[in-house]
């Protein structure tokens, strides 16, 4: 367990114009530092992408406000909300952001029940239903829904490296939505981040998951929330350094082309 002062982070170089990206998971049931509030669901916040992106928002309102501003975030400075699916551990956290901050902009998948939709209008926040891949702000992509059962989108980032891939549950499957990510956006996959829908699965089954993102070639995973115990420890084997910690207060930091990039990750 770390302490907020001594927050994880890895440097990636990014192809975009911006200053600097920094992901943070703000909402997780896997904490990371301590100060924060841990509950089961998940929620990570993007900036320096020209917009400030919230993907999805946890289970609890005032948990994941206290955890934003606990990190030194501003809930007001959020732009972008983009929801992965209808749960609660993903949308629970939704209206309590929209009363402290109306002026976002919400994309949810089309398929979201019109009560929902109609909830995030009346706080005054514009809502973009999302049926196929699109562009969300500079670098930031969608996937589109996925999935049967449940509709899911993964968040996509474009960067000098290659795609990182988000994903709240992937209950489409992780390496499904990972693969379009690259059919769609043709760029290789670098790092796949968030739940990956993998607790209580057999090691066979979670080691063919592995085996599959290996070969799409996937370098870096950063598994968490729903992933269980037991695949976490299977991707940190397979992956060795190249494995990220994506509990609560984790941070990525994306160093844009150009610039200085500093300690070892930044290759």
């Amino acid at each position: 367990m770390i302490t907020l002062a001594v927050v994880f982070s890895f440097i990636l170089l990014t192809g975009t114009v911006w200053g600097g990206v920094r992901l943070t998971s703000v909402f997780n049931n896997i904490a990371s530092c301590e100060g924060l509030k841990p509950g089961w669901g998940y929620a990570c916040l993007i900036e320096g992408l020209g917009k400030t992106v919230l993907f999805d928002t946890g289970a609890e309102g005032q948990q994941l406000l206290f955890n934003i501003r606990q990190l030194g975030k501003k809930p007001g400075d959020i732009d972008v909300v983009v929801l992965s699916h209808i749960h609660h551990d993903h949308v629970g956290g939704l209206e309590a952001l929209l009363t402290v901050n109306p002026s976002i902009t919400v994309y949810v998948p089309a398929s979201f029940p019109s009560s929902l939709k109609e909830g995030i209008r009346r706080h005054g926040a514009r809502l973009v239903e999302v049926k196929g891949p699109m562009q969300i702000a500079p670098a930031v992509f969608t996937t589109g829904e996925m999935g049967l059962s449940i509709k899911e989108q993964a968040l996509v980032l474009k960067t000098r490296k290659g795609l990182v891939v988000m994903t709240g549950c992937a209950h489409p499957g992780v390496v499904n939505m990972a693969r379009r990510a690259n059919e769609v956006y043709e760029e290789p996959l670098y790092c796949v981040i968030g739940g990956f829908h993998l607790q209580g699965r057999s090691e066979s089954t979670i080691q063919g998951v592995i085996e599959e993102m290996k070969s799409l070639g996937v370098e870096r995973v950063a598994p968490s929330h729903c992933t269980g115990e037991r695949a976490q420890t299977l991707f940190e084997a397979a992956w060795g350094a190249d494995f990220l910690d994506g509990g609560l207060g984790a941070v990525v930091e994306i160093t844009t082309k150009g610039e200085k990039s500093g300690g070892e990750n930044g290759r």
